[in-house]
């Protein structure tokens, strides 16, 4: 029972991690229907960052408000700068402009901090909690992960239901053409999506640094695997999605480490994207029908 637990407990932690870049990848598709593949190494050059200071001697709340503003900086650069050529070319033109990115920005990380891995302090005690005589797999610092990744929910779920910013990101998202008829300003938007998903991004690569508590320059790269199976199965289109799909990614992937081994977590996740693909291609909180020919 206690190994139950245990896992199931670290399932909802690890979970919300990947609920958290599955967020970010969430807005930016909605906002611009680009899945960004260099969202993990964007997360990662801010934590960078963030860690840089932390060790010059600035609080972790500092380093997390810097790495904030560089995402917001970064992915508005990016977008303006790299994905506007391609925006409103062939699909594939964006997402091969992604791939060369996430290489890019993580050989960049390399230059500038190192190839070493280095320690990050999490804000809070990653100590768990007791329960009579053992110890639960939940501490005060993954509450903090749990209440700022549903923090990120209610906020984006919010702004896409109703603000007129939200509904302007959609409708250039979906329409250009038709958006700039209806007045809306659609370089202006395009590149608030991409700003808003970059500090998304760096929050979840500050989430997970405090969970791994070591990071290196590919930290994030699992988490790009596992946070876009997540997105796929909650649905690319729904926030609230993204943290369901997370959560249960995070729980079934830690009952096959707990259960079967550490070897066999990549096979069930693959297992999970090719089941929603086929059952429920836009995810269990699709909100369109799919046609089948």
């Amino acid at each position: 029972m206690q190994q139950f637990v245990n896992l199931t407990l670290g399932g909802v932690i690890t979970g919300a991690v990947y609920a958290a870049f599955a967020l970010a990848l969430v807005l930016i598709w909605r906002s611009t229907r680009i899945v960004n593949f260099a969202q993990g190494a964007m997360g990662a050059l801010t934590t960078f960052i963030a860690l840089s200071l932390i060790e010059g001697g600035q609080s972790y709340w500092v380093g997390l408000v810097v790495a904030l503003l560089a995402g917001l900086v970064i992915g508005a650069v990016i977008e303006r700068v790299v994905i506007r050529p391609v925006e409103g070319g062939p699909e594939l033109n964006a997402v091969i402009v992604t791939l060369g990115l996430f290489i890019a920005i993580q050989a960049l990380i390399s230059v500038l901090f190192g190839v070493n891995q280095r320690a990050f302090v999490a804000p809070f005690s990653t100590i768990g909690f007791k329960a009579g005589d053992f110890t639960l797999a939940l501490s005060p610092n993954t509450l903090f992960t749990l209440g700022a990744v549903l923090l990120v929910m209610v906020g984006l779920t919010a702004l896409f239901r109703f603000t007129r910013v939200g509904l302007a990101m959609r409708a250039s998202a979906f329409g250009q053409e038709v958006a700039r008829l209806l007045g809306v300003r659609v370089g202006r938007m395009l590149t608030l999506g991409w700003a808003l998903a970059a500090v998304v991004g760096s929050l979840a690569g500050m989430l997970i640094a405090a969970e791994v508590t070591f990071v290196a320059p590919t930290f994030m790269d699992a988490l790009i695997v596992f946070g876009f199976v997540a997105a796929v199965l909650g649905g690319l289109d729904s926030p609230i999605g993204a943290v369901v799909g997370g959560l249960l990614l995070g729980l079934a992937l830690s009952y096959v480490r707990g259960y079967l081994g550490d070897e066999l977590v990549g096979l069930a996740a693959l297992v999970v994207l090719v089941v929603v693909l086929l059952v429920r291609p836009g995810g269990l909180f699709s909100t369109t029908q799919t046609r089948r020919a």
